[in-house]
């Protein structure tokens, strides 16, 4: 083993050590990579970086898309559009048994595809759907366990800010990356809503009934939805059509929630100045997280880490198919102890060499070899099962975060029930990877169709 190689290993494990302390990440990559640069090659070689490495990283026209989708989703929970979401849902499904509980869940959907967060997605909709819930009786498991779950479709549903940022790791395109993720995270909803279905089947008393509105009440809920089908259609669909690339849709996004804010009398210019406010602390947070992740890839690339660790898979003997499901699994494992768009650039550059060469290398086109997918194919088919498995971290025990903001706010149900809520939900997540690992063209056939 070369010395930069170890100088490299001692790296990581000092990265690990300093997460574990709970150093924010970006500082800690910042610093691994800074002092890891200068002992291979010296501090002049570190100081001439610092001069262009920040520009270089964040003048990226790509990354301009970032800010605007993150405006967009802190507009629309000053909207009311999550307000609106679960009133058209419950109007549909509350009927049903388990009705309000699948109303969350479309709800968080439909939120996601505004948001794009996570994190967001859970504690906005638990804000609006928790009480609710409680009103009509909900075992605290079902209730908290729903919409913790529920907040993972926050990141797979167009728009997605982590999308877009392993998009520009692996520079793939994001535009056939958003048309990837529709279909899994359609199939996600679905699966969520049998899941519900099933639950309340083996134990009724945990997801009543509700009532069903009359007919003026449920086409007013009903006109609801109408301005999020509106904002998606045009911020999305012209995306997929190919109307206008992904920043320009989304500037498209943030004036037509900002305009139904506003006509709504819900956004004011203490909404809007709160809303930007927002937006430049989460995109400068982001920013300095690249940057941390691009100086790490540096030090690391440097010593030789990835192109060994790649090396070493390939020649491991293990099948293919074995190397993708560890490293899903230890995706699982490290999303529990860190949140997805960290992870996302802490990994990528390490699993995505192995990927590749596993796949018969860089340059490979032709259906012949490891996954049997072309270089292109496969960016895209792992990128969704990559932020499918990180997502599962947040609803993992025993760090679950998605857990941790729905138990902040659902007093009265300890955090145990919630995690036994959360388990159904788990375990549909894991049929759906399966069905997506077993069968990429699930997520490769909407690019495929649309032409991206």
């Amino acid at each position: 083993m070369t010395q930069p190689l170890l100088i490299g290993l001692a790296g990581l494990g000092v990265l690990v050590f300093l997460i574990a302390i709970r150093m924010p990440i970006a500082y800690a990559m910042i610093l691994v990579g800074g002092v890891g640069v200068t002992l291979l090659n010296g501090p002049a070689i570190f100081m001439s970086q610092l001069k262009t490495l920040a520009y270089g990283q964040f003048s990226v026209y790509d990354l301009s898309v970032v800010p605007m989708f993150v405006l967009m989703g802190a507009l629309a929970t000053r909207a009311g559009l999550s307000q609106d979401l679960f009133r058209a849902a419950n109007a549909w499904l509350g009927w049903l048994r388990g009705g309000t509980a699948m109303a969350a869940i479309a709800a968080c959907a439909g939120f996601g595809s505004v948001c794009g967060s996570s994190l967001a997605t859970a504690s906005t909709m638990g804000r609006v759907a928790l009480p609710e819930l409680a009103r009509y009786r909900y075992s605290g498991a079902l209730a908290t366990g729903t919409l913790a779950a529920g907040g993972v479709l926050g990141i797979l549903i167009p728009p997605s800010v982590v999308l877009v940022i392993y998009a520009v790791i692996v520079e793939a395109n994001i535009v056939t990356m958003f048309m990837a993720a529709l279909v899994p995270g359609l199939i996600a909803v679905v699966f969520f809503i049998v899941t519900i279905a099933i639950y309340v089947l083996l134990r009724p008393d945990a997801g009543p009934r509700g009532s069903a509105g009359d007919r003026a009440e449920f086409l007013a809920a009903t006109k609801g939805i109408v301005p999020v089908l509106v904002i998606f259609g045009l911020v999305i669909g012209g995306i997929y059509a190919g109307l206008y690339n992904p920043t320009p849709a989304a500037a498209v996004g943030v004036f037509l929630v900002a305009v139904f804010g506003f006509f709504r009398g819900k956004l004011d210019r203490a909404g809007v100045t709160g809303s930007l406010l927002e937006t430049a602390g989460t995109t400068g947070m982001i920013y300095l997280i690249l940057l941390g992740a691009e100086m790490l890839k540096i030090f690391m690339s440097r010593a030789g880490v990835p192109q060994a660790t790649a090396e070493w898979m390939a020649h491991s003997g293990l099948a293919p198919m074995t190397i993708l499901l560890l490293l899903l699994l230890a995706l699982v494992v490290l999303g529990c102890l860190m949140d997805s768009l960290s992870m996302i650039l802490l990994v990528i550059p390490f699993f995505w060499p192995v990927l590749v060469e596993v796949n018969g290398g860089l340059y490979q086109t032709a259906d012949a070899a490891g996954f049997g997918l072309s270089t292109e194919d496969l960016k895209i088919w792992f990128g969704i099962l990559a932020l499918i498995v990180v997502e599962l971290g947040l609803i993992t025990p025993p760090v679950g975060m998605n857990v941790f903001v729905i138990s902040s706010m659902a007093k009265d149900t300890p955090m145990s029930e919630t995690f036994k809520g959360v388990m159904p939900f788990f375990a549909a997540e894991l049929v759906r990877v399966a069905l997506l690992v077993a069968f990429p063209m699930i997520t490769l056939w909407l690019p495929k169709v649309l032409g991206g």
